[in-house]
């Protein structure tokens, strides 16, 4: 049972495919199964409702928020009573050569509460494997957000912002955030080195729990994520795990405000930590 101090949360592994139906389809399949697990939030990884087989299958799929399949997902919100987080979303950019990677948060009646673009965008040679660029088809996002939930003060990110201390020092310092939302869709090469680590580190640094969301297994013949998806603690213990690295499925866990309140009284780092003053000075 959780404490009286505590929510529910879980947080969901797939393997999207090019196919928005197939992917509503698993999606809503897993809503059901958080619902029936006593959760409130469910928590989707990134490209959640589609993963392009071929370049440029992506931006034809692209759509407002206002289209039809985030209408669809809306109604899928409402219909269990449940808080969503749709990490990134391929939304419509400002032509038609890009998109947004957007982080989208659904209330339980089926509004929008909030959107995030991924700042960070993916322009990598993977050691041993492709070389992506995800800036030639993206706009990057200029907005750091947090907002206020029955979960805690959100703050939301998008898979490569991990690497980026920054924005999480900023949600937490600046923006009050008590978890931390990492939708992602890691390369299995960079998962495999990087991944727990990463999010561990976020937590420990923060103090905050940390929701990791994660594709999981190959989406076709040229595309393969790593997958483990996981729930972090503000100690940075890991409290949520699938058995299988790529399977589909959830995992659920207790969001305690207790020991959030317990880790920063104990470890004031927020009273210890130097302004950017103080870094500026010291580095003239």
């Amino acid at each position: 049972m959780a404490a009286v101090n505590s929510v529910r949360i879980a947080a969901a592994q797939m393997t999207s495919i090019n196919d928005l139906a197939a992917n509503y389809a698993t999606c809503s399949r897993l809503v059901k199964e958080a619902a029936s697990a006593g959760a409130k939030l469910l928590c989707f990884p990134e490209n959640f409702s589609f993963v392009g087989a071929k370049d440029g299958e992506s931006l034809k799929i692209a759509e407002p928020l206002d289209g039809p399949v985030m209408k669809g997902y809306c109604a899928l919100a409402k219909e269990s009573s449940m808080w969503l987080s749709l990490g990134g979303f391929q939304e419509r950019g400002s032509d038609d050569a890009h998109l947004c990677n957007t982080h989208v948060l659904i209330d339980d009646a089926g509004n929008i509460r909030s959107t995030y673009k991924k700042m960070h965008l993916f322009d990598v040679d993977v050691p041993g494997g492709a070389v992506y660029k995800e800036s030639s088809f993206t706009e990057a996002g200029k907005e750091i957000i947090a907002i206020d939930s029955p979960f805690g003060r959100l703050g939301l990110t998008v898979c490569y912002d991990l690497r980026f201390p920054e924005v999480y020092q900023q949600l937490r310092f600046h923006h009050g955030a008590q978890v931390l939302l990492v939708p992602a869709a890691f390369t299995k090469v960079t998962g495999e080195a990087h991944w727990e680590v990463l999010l561990r580190a976020r937590a420990i640094e923060t103090q905050c729990y940390v929701i990791a969301a994660a594709q999981g297994g190959k989406h076709s013949e040229k595309r393969e994520s790593f997958g483990d998806t996981l729930i972090i603690d503000p100690w940075g213990t890991v409290i949520g795990r699938l058995p299988d690295k790529v399977s589909t499925g959830i995992t659920v866990a207790d969001i305690d405000f207790s020991l959030i309140e317990s880790v920063r009284r104990k470890m004031p780092i927020s009273q210890h930590r130097k302004p950017i003053e103080f870094w500026k000075q010291v580095s003239k």
